[in-house]
């Protein structure tokens, strides 16, 4: 399945049925009187964050989106029936913007999160509703209301606890392919991976998800290369994972590079906990790899792991550190959410 993090659609929610104008016609009933019923109301349109979906690419081939619109009211004072809701299943994290692709409406971001986004029409009032004592047989109906209509863009950020980020051909797929069951494409060109990858970690029996996004380059914020469009993707992450190919010789370059585009196109960026992954180190010698690892580990205050995604050599520690900063992150995440509650 083709991967698509961004769709526009249309939306229409059901008009209102129209009044009817009626009157009883029963024998031995002299002066029925009016008996016209009420329109039905149109069906809503609603979003929800469902489980097992991870693209918006449903949207792409049916951008246009109805609900039903509501039944006509009819003799004997039956009120037409209401329209039902038209319920749009969409990818857990994606967000709902207006039409100028700014103004959020909704952001889902767990299993059976739902919003409104397209209001039904009312139903019209039949003849019945306009009876008084000085009009006692009205000709008189209302039409239904239209029903909301709206364009809409979904745009997918993934959930996952922690994101591989990097330059291009740093390893992350191979690292993401070792520590998952994921099969990322793999090859020894840049830019290999063109969409974002997920895989569940599995480590002491527990589980986390694992993200991979396209490399970065130097002006990615400002929308050089792939990397800029999927960088929404590790924004819900909880810790980074940054990868570095150790067979670079000014490995603190690539590092701030990378940084730099990353604080650039969201400073919350920053904020996240950080553990550098210096890769390729197989292909190294012993000496070479302590004064590189020492050489970085002066200039930055992240923690550096040593690790080769090719030979799995360092991958179990570091995934047990990611895990540990995860369950870190999740806790203090716990904590802020009791301390903002107010009863």
């Amino acid at each position: 399945m083709k991967f698509l993090d961004q769709a526009k659609i249309f939306v229409k929610a059901g008009d209102g049925g129209n009044g009817c104008v009626a009157f009883r016609r029963e024998k031995y009933i002299q002066f029925g009187g009016p008996a016209g019923g009420g329109g039905g109301r149109g069906g809503d349109v609603l979003a929800v964050a469902v489980e097992g979906l991870n693209t918006l690419i449903d949207f792409r081939y049916q951008q246009h989106r109805k609900a039903k619109r509501g039944q006509d009211g009819s003799g004997k004072d039956r009120t037409g029936a209401a329209g039902s809701d038209l319920v749009l299943e969409i990818p857990v994290g994606t967000q709902i913007f207006a039409e100028d692709g700014e103004t959020l409406i909704a952001d889902l971001e767990k299993v059976g999160d739902h919003t409104l986004i397209a209001r039904g029409g009312h139903g019209g009032r039949g003849n019945t509703a306009f009876k008084s004592s000085k009009n006692r047989a009205p000709r008189e109906s209302e039409s239904g209301t239209l029903g909301e209509e709206r364009w809409l863009w979904l745009k997918l950020k993934l959930i996952a606890d922690a994101g591989l980020v990097g330059l291009p051909n740093a390893g992350k797929s191979t690292l993401l392919g070792v520590a998952t069951r994921a099969k990322p494409k793999i090859a020894d060109y840049p830019f290999t991976t063109l969409h974002p990858a997920l895989g569940v970690v599995a480590v002491d029996g527990i589980e986390f998800v694992l993200a991979d996004v396209p490399g970065l380059i130097e002006g990615a914020h400002e929308g050089r290369g792939l990397g800029h469009r999927f960088l929404g993707h590790v924004e819900r992450c909880r810790v980074l994972v940054h990868v570095i190919d150790g067979l670079q010789e000014d490995l603190l370059r690539a590092y701030v590079m990378v940084r730099d585009e990353l604080v650039a196109y969201s400073p919350a960026l920053s904020q996240k906990l950080e553990i550098v992954a210096l890769n390729k180190c197989d292909a190294l010698e012993s000496d070479l790899v302590a004064d590189k690892c020492r050489s970085l580990s002066s200039f930055i205050l992240s923690p550096v792991r040593v690790i080769s995604a090719a030979t799995g050599f360092g991958i179990s520690d570091l995934l047990r550190d990611v895990h540990r900063e995860v369950d870190s992150a999740r806790s203090s995440q716990q904590l802020l959410a009791k301390g903002s509650w107010h009863p």
